[in-house]
């Protein structure tokens, strides 16, 4: 005769609910993700095909946002905080150490400094700052040129450690995906960059 199962003994089942969420998504898709968060991007709706010449959809954005539940309690557990940015159409991590909020801070800083420069520089040549987030129309060769040799621009970007200058800053925005580049000598703000450059503004004006 078979002893009874003692079920207080048995290893606890994880229901339906719990298992699903991690059947949906591949392993490689979730670790895909991970990286763009780990080398300080943030992962933007629409990404720049420089084979095409157009902007496309970003899977990783979309594959966030159609498990935006699961993902937010996926890095929870790792100490971290997903942002959802509707209005800029992306998202971020929000890391939670001091350490990590202190370069977060940081990058921050560096990002502000960069994106005011453009922004005064744009708005000075009389042009609308929504063009910067256009792909055919952005930063052009001249303006980059004009840049790059402007001394008070570069002395703040000297100060906010970008030893190189302007063109140092903008590879420090591209490697973040909040700039693309369209060209040689051509490149435009992400929605991501945009937005940030537009808060910037309104935070300016309200002061």
């Amino acid at each position: 005769m078979s002893r009874p199962i003692n079920k207080s003994n048995t290893m606890p089942e994880f229901s339906d609910a719990t298992t699903s969420t991690f059947d949906q998504i591949l392993p490689a898709h979730s670790a895909a993700i991970y990286r763009e968060f780990q080398a300080g991007r943030v992962v933007v709706r629409d990404v720049w095909d420089s084979n095409r010449s157009e902007l496309r959809a970003n899977p990783l954005y979309n594959l966030l946002y159609n498990h935006l539940s699961h993902f937010r309690t996926f890095y929870e557990h790792l100490g971290s905080e997903l942002v959802f940015n509707e209005t800029g159409a992306f998202f971020f991590l929000k890391e939670s150490s001091d350490d990590e909020s202190e370069e977060h801070d940081e990058n921050a800083f560096r990002v502000q400094v960069i994106l005011l420069i453009i922004g005064r520089y744009f708005a000075r040549s009389g042009r609308d700052l929504d063009y910067l987030g256009r792909p055919d129309a952005g930063l052009n060769e001249q303006d980059l040129t004009d840049l790059a040799g402007d001394e008070e621009y570069q002395e703040i970007l000297r100060a906010a450690r970008f030893e190189k200058g302007a063109p140092e800053a903008l590879d420090y925005l591209e490697k973040r995906n909040l700039l693309f580049r369209s060209g040689a000598s051509r490149c435009f703000l992400s929605s991501a960059g945009l937005y940030f450059l537009q808060e910037l503004v309104r935070e300016y004006e309200q002061g």
